[in-house]
């Protein structure tokens, strides 16, 4: 019985402990400084192998934040803007990392937290010459920040356009691994590598201490970046504890095998929620649900679960965000199910 077990984010635990006995043991050895250690490059050979690029260029960071400032203000020349659809991370959670940068981030109101092909062109067509910013890089993050994923259309629809309009394809993957686990999913990473210009696998939010790997395929993009990297005070004198970490993720399938745990609890209390009658904000199928629930319920269950609220769709109800986690326990998401039982019924 858990008197009290939060559902607030999936960073909440330290690291899997798999993940710390890999550092434990990276961390008795002398190591080449600033991510030139055996275990980053082991580990960014593992993932080439398994994105099927070995020529794609691969750098280790500490956080989602700052991945998506670096890249994104690398990426662009000052008089070039972002796409990114309202919901998006770096319009709403960073706050203002990169337009800071001088970058101004265009948004749309995108169905279910996904852009389109036609999101892309009208924002162009709306851009058409320099008395404006000019669109340069396409915004998107698999899974969405509101537990969406992207199908293998969908992403070669964004593919073909931004190839069209010589636009960059950039991937939020901060819970990647959610997205290519889901039951929905028909995505792979090769494909995710095939199509973007770069993108990052996601570590602090599927059991990693902290972490994020930023794979650029675009040779265009790749000049010069460890010197912003340095610049930008994102180059970890101690970067076997990220290579380390990333290693022991794609030794196996470590990295799939924990994100595949975290949508399983998801399922579960989806599925609970939705049996006692109740509907969602978005149509999730990764470790983030959006449930709305009576005002009333909401407070009850707020006593023994920590949650976000994430919106008020009508006077009467409140929609708040569940996320589980590599380590939430069977036994959390049961009483959960219960206790919601006990107070529908």
């Amino acid at each position: 019985m858990f008197n009290f077990y939060s559902f607030k984010n999936d960073y909440g635990e330290g690291a899997h402990p798999k993940l710390l006995e890999a550092l434990a043991k990276a961390s008795c050895e002398q190591n080449i400084a600033y991510g030139n250690d055996v275990h980053s490059e082991h580990a960014r050979n593992l993932i080439r192998e398994r994105i099927g690029c070995p020529d794609a260029d691969i750098h280790f960071l500490e956080g989602g934040t700052q991945t998506n400032l670096i890249a994104i203000s690398a990426f662009l020349r000052p008089h070039e803007a972002a796409i990114a659809a309202e919901t998006g991370h770096i319009n709403t959670h960073e706050t203002g990392a990169v337009e800071a940068t001088g970058h101004k981030i265009l948004t749309c109101t995108a169905q279910d937290g996904k852009l389109t092909a036609h999101d892309v062109e009208r924002i162009v067509a709306l851009h058409p010459d320099e008395h404006v910013v000019k669109p340069k890089l396409v915004y998107i993050s698999d899974s969405t920040e509101i537990g969406t994923i992207y199908s293998k259309s969908e992403l070669s629809d964004l593919h073909r356009v931004c190839k069209q309009y010589d636009l960059y394809l950039y991937l939020d993957g901060a819970r990647l691994g959610s997205a290519l686990t889901s039951s929905e999913n028909d995505l792979t990473m090769q494909k995710i590598a095939e199509w973007t210009d770069a993108f990052y696998i996601g570590g602090t939010k599927n059991g990693a201490l902290l972490g994020e790997a930023l794979v650029i395929r675009n040779p265009a993009l790749k000049d010069g970046f460890r010197y912003i990297l340095k610049q930008k005070g994102a180059m970890l004198a101690k970067g076997m504890v990220l290579g380390a970490q990333f290693e022991r993720f794609f030794e196996d399938d470590l990295y799939f095998e924990l994100a595949a745990h975290a949508n399983k609890m998801a399922l579960r209390l989806y599925q609970a929620i939705k049996d006692a009658g109740f509907h969602f904000l978005s149509p999730s199928s990764t470790n983030q649900i959006f449930p709305v629930l009576p005002n009333q319920l909401v407070e009850q269950l707020s006593e023994h679960y920590a949650f976000e609220i994430w919106d008020r769709p009508t006077e009467g109800e409140t929609a708040i965000r569940l996320v589980t986690s590599w380590a939430t326990p069977e036994d959390a998401v049961g009483c959960f199910i219960d206790d919601f039982n006990r107070l529908t019924h």
